[in-house]
């Protein structure tokens, strides 16, 4: 919860990367990972996905 709150002053900051072939993008939070888009013109962030990192997250 403490990684979401963060992300309402600087979406940006912390481990963020953005996701190669979606206009998406990560932050690694431990064992978790936030997937979010960011609309810039109207200024909001929308949470798509909260998973927890485990061998098969990715593939």
């Amino acid at each position: 919860m403490a990684a979401l709150d963060a992300m309402r002053a600087d979406p940006l900051s912390g481990d963020v990367v953005k996701l190669a072939g979606h206009d998406a993008f990560r932050r690694r939070v431990g064992n978790y990972r936030i997937i979010f888009r960011i609309d810039f013109k109207a200024v909001a962030v929308g949470i798509l996905d909260i998973q927890r990192r485990t061998t098969t997250t990715y593939r």
